[in-house]
């Protein structure tokens, strides 16, 4: 069984790294940099798989806001209690808030739908969205590395590899519970915000 899992997480681990980048994952992005500290991946392929995740998603909410702004979707997510906030941000410091958006929990739907509405051109948005994206996936894939490097020490050796992977496996999904925590928390507070101004 751990075998067949070790298996998997070779074969499809970094297409799954790109896909939880894609859709808000900082837990993802640290489970890569753990991997590649397992020898799994190899560090720059974690990396550039975190990178274009996050680059992707972030556009493809960028172009929805840009060039679907009808769509019951967009409509939608324009209608969440963070797009005012977002929409003014982007408007009065769009560099600021291109390179800065992603770090803030429950905001990065919103931020690259409000981008797409706000006046800033799509070559400025694409630059300033490819640098972010790869400064917050060597940030977080190196807090996996590091982690890994820790956790090696303190679980030790003795454990074969397949047993370190579950255990990264397990820790990832603690990770991702304790993002989700935070970003429903952080977007309560919003939502009480929003509703203490109208």
């Amino acid at each position: 069984m751990t075998e067949a899992i070790h298996h998997l997480i070779e074969q499809y681990g970094l297409i799954a790294v790109f896909l939880g980048c894609v859709a808000e994952g900082e837990s993802a992005a640290i489970l890569g940099g753990f991997f590649a500290h397992q020898h799994v991946f190899v560090l720059w392929q974690a990396f550039l798989a975190a990178a274009f995740g996050a680059f992707v998603g972030d556009t493809f909410f960028f172009i929805l806001g840009r060039s679907f702004s009808d769509h019951p979707y967009v409509l939608k997510l324009k209608a969440r209690p963070g797009f005012s906030h977002a929409f003014r941000l982007v408007s009065s410091h769009p560099n600021i808030f291109v390179l800065s958006n992603r770090y803030i929990y429950g905001m990065r739907l919103v931020g690259g739908i409000a981008a797409g509405f706000a006046s800033i051109t799509a070559t400025r948005f694409v630059i300033l969205n490819a640098v972010s994206s790869l400064v917050w996936a060597a940030l977080f894939g190196t807090v996996g590395y590091v982690f890994g490097l820790g956790a090696e020490r303190i679980v030790g050796q003795a454990l074969h590899r397949h047993e370190r992977l579950l255990i990264a496996l397990a820790i990832g999904l603690a990770v991702a519970g304790l993002a989700w925590f935070l970003a429903h928390h952080v977007a309560g507070k919003e939502r009480a915000k929003d509703a203490g101004e109208t």
